[in-house]
């Protein structure tokens, strides 16, 4: 792998509702962007793309998590430079959200409209992977 690829790691993070046990899925702001994402960042040199999803994931959103299903690695340019974002499904275990300098709110929704409150195209088809290999619909 090329040197000026940028990588990072994230994860669709999901929870059953403490309400009717349904899937939902936590989004990040990010008021840099003014988007909705999923939770994501660069690794740190030498890291382990899994080790730095779920740190992202705590970092971003105060939940820990346990790694499921790898999901597409989504593969785009940013500034022209080559980024490359490894993705998993993740079932958050605990935590709670404060907010940060990266993130200044999360929310937890249903698949449906975790869809389409998502920014980015691409954000959106991964929500639709999850779905599929996780078959939580």
């Amino acid at each position: 792998m090329s040197d000026d690829v940028i990588r990072a790691a994230g994860c669709v993070l999901w929870r059953r509702s403490p309400v009717n046990g349904e899937p939902q899925i936590c989004l990040v702001h990010r008021p840099r962007y003014d988007d909705w994402s999923h939770p994501k960042g660069k690794l740190k040199r030498g890291e382990d793309p899994l080790t730095g999803a779920l740190r992202e994931v705590e970092e971003e959103t105060g939940y820990t998590a346990v790694p499921g299903t790898p999901l597409p690695t989504a593969r785009y340019e940013v500034n022209g430079r080559p980024k490359q974002v490894h993705y998993w499904a993740a079932e958050a275990t605990a935590g709670f959200f404060v907010p940060n300098r990266e993130v200044d709110r999360i929310l937890w929704l249903p698949p449906a409209a975790a869809r389409a409150r998502l920014t980015q195209p691409r954000d959106r088809e991964l929500v639709d992977v999850f779905l599929n290999v996780l078959n939580l619909t």
